[in-house]
Formats: structure tokens, sequence, C-alpha cells
């Protein structure tokens, strides 16, 4: 694998008042901040699979008409002084390493109490490649790819668009959104909301604390099912729909516009019903909130 690197000069240093404020802050923690950008272009594997790792900063990839892989990075470091936020940065690293199926690329950034790092990357890659990213604080955000995508943050938002291919996202405190995506979906946020349109396919998804918001354009083979524990659901179905419908509520209401069959039972909180001749399975649970299909 071979790498080529780009590095970007730093800006110049700051003056007048602006240093003056520096120099009044010199010593105080994350008080001076230094960057640097590069670009690192390699061959795209064999293998066909790219995997990140980003424990601090935000992602972005995007699959285009290409056959290389282009990584631009913007690093950031700040501590007490330039010169210690200068020596972390140099410990910033973006780590490349071959895998049998693919290339593993994991962001390197020092913890230290009164130093911080993140890395920013903006990835480019060919559409048809198996995309799995993670990150450990920081917004994820894939589009463009057709292929297998595997996106999760833990602490930051998760955002995919434009894929054909099977999907799997997860974050434990924001957001989910997923749009114009075609395959199977599943979907998870633990403190947070989900919102899924224009899909085509299956889709599972569940969240404990949120609204959930799914607007299919094709219902898949294996059907639909959302479920939060606390939080509204609303699910918009295509006009031509053959599915069998389950909705159940514990503390809540549910409205339903579309006409059931005569299978329909309506008891308490429960609504089970055929939609045109009948086919794959919807089920939507809340504990507490309305649930609303149209």
């Amino acid at each position: 694998m071979s790498l080529r690197r780009q590095a970007e000069p730093d800006c110049p240093g700051e003056r007048g008042f602006t240093g003056f404020l520096r120099s009044l802050l010199k010593g105080i923690p994350w008080s001076e901040r230094v960057e640097s950008k590069e670009t690192i272009q390699i061959d795209a594997p064999v293998g066909g699979t790219f995997r990140v790792h980003n424990s601090n900063g935000r992602t972005r990839i995007t699959g285009e008409d290409r056959s290389d892989i282009e990584v631009m990075s913007l690093k950031t470091a700040r501590a007490e002084s330039e010169e210690a936020a200068a020596e972390l940065l140099e410990e910033i690293r973006l780590v490349f390493q071959e895998t049998p199926d693919g290339v593993d690329l994991d962001v390197e950034v020092p913890r230290r109490w009164n130093r911080r790092g993140c890395a920013n990357l903006c990835i480019r890659l060919p559409r048809s490649m198996v995309v799995a990213v993670a990150a450990a604080n920081g917004r994820v955000e894939v589009s463009g790819i057709r292929g297998t995508v595997k996106a999760r943050s833990t602490n930051g938002s998760v955002c995919v668009s434009d894929v054909v291919g099977d999907v799997e996202v997860a974050t434990s405190n924001a957001k989910v959104s997923c749009s114009c995506t075609c395959g199977r979906l599943l979907a998870r946020s633990s403190n947070g909301k989900i919102e899924i349109d224009r899909h085509r396919g299956s889709i599972d998804a569940s969240t404990s604390n949120g609204l959930i918001r799914a607007g299919l354009e094709e219902l898949g083979k294996t059907g639909v099912q959302l479920a939060t524990s606390n939080g509204r659901i609303v699910l918009d179905l295509p006009e031509e729909t053959d599915a069998d419908v389950d909705i159940r509520v514990d503390n809540g209401v549910i409205r339903n516009d579309r006409p059931l069959r005569k299978t329909t039972r309506e008891t308490g909180g429960r609504v089970v019903g055929r939609l045109g001749s009948g086919g794959p399975s919807i089920k939507l649970r809340t504990s507490n909130g309305s649930i609303s299909l149209h």
C-alpha cells in the first residue's frame, strides 16, 4: 500500500491585540490552539473494504467515481502553551493498516487532562466499497455508497444518504438520520430521535428516548419494525401497500389513516389489521407516546 502525503502550511502567528490576549491566557489549560491540514492518497484495496475509527473528531465519507482513496484531515490541538499544543499536534497520527479484506484507518489522539486534540476527516473513495466507520466523539456522515455501510458514533449524530446497500447505524446520545437509501436498514439510538426519509426496503429502528419518523417509497419483504420507550412514532407508507399491521401503545393514542380489512381488531391500545391483500409485517410499538400510520 503506497501513501502519498501532501501537507498544507500552518497559518501565520497572530499579532497585535490577539497576541496580547494570548499572552494573558498563557498557562491556562486549552488556552493555545494550533492546526494543521494534510491530504493522503492511497490505492483502493483489492478486498474492497474500508474501515475507519476516529477517537475524537468529525468523519465524513463520500463515494465517488474514482479508483483511489483520498483522506483529508484537519488536526487541532489545544494546550496550556503554543509549544505544548504543537507537541500534541505531532502526536495525532493517522495509521493505515492493510487487512485481508481491505484497509483500516485508525486515528490516534492522545488524551491528557490539560490538553485536547481532535482530527476532522473528509474521505473520498470508490462508490462500490464496503464502508465501516466508528467515532467516539464526533458526527459521522456517509453518502454516495453502492455497498454495505456500518456507521456508529458514541457521542455524535449519524447521517447516511444516497446509499444502495444494507445499512446499520447506531449512536448513543444523538440523532440518526437516513435519506434516499435502498436495502435493509437497521437503526439504533439510546437517547435521540431517528428520522428516515425516502427509503426503499425493510426497516428495523428503535430508540429508548426519542421520536421515530419513517417515510417509505417501497416496502421490503421483511417489513417494518419501529419501537421506542418514550416518544412518538410516525410511519408514512406508499399509497398501494400490502402488509399485515400490528400497532400497540401502553400510554398514548393510535391514529390510523389507512383502511384496514375486516380482520381489524381494536382493543385498548392495540390495532391489528391487514392492508390490501396482506404481506410483510408492520409492527409499531411505544410505551409512552402516540403512533400515527399514514
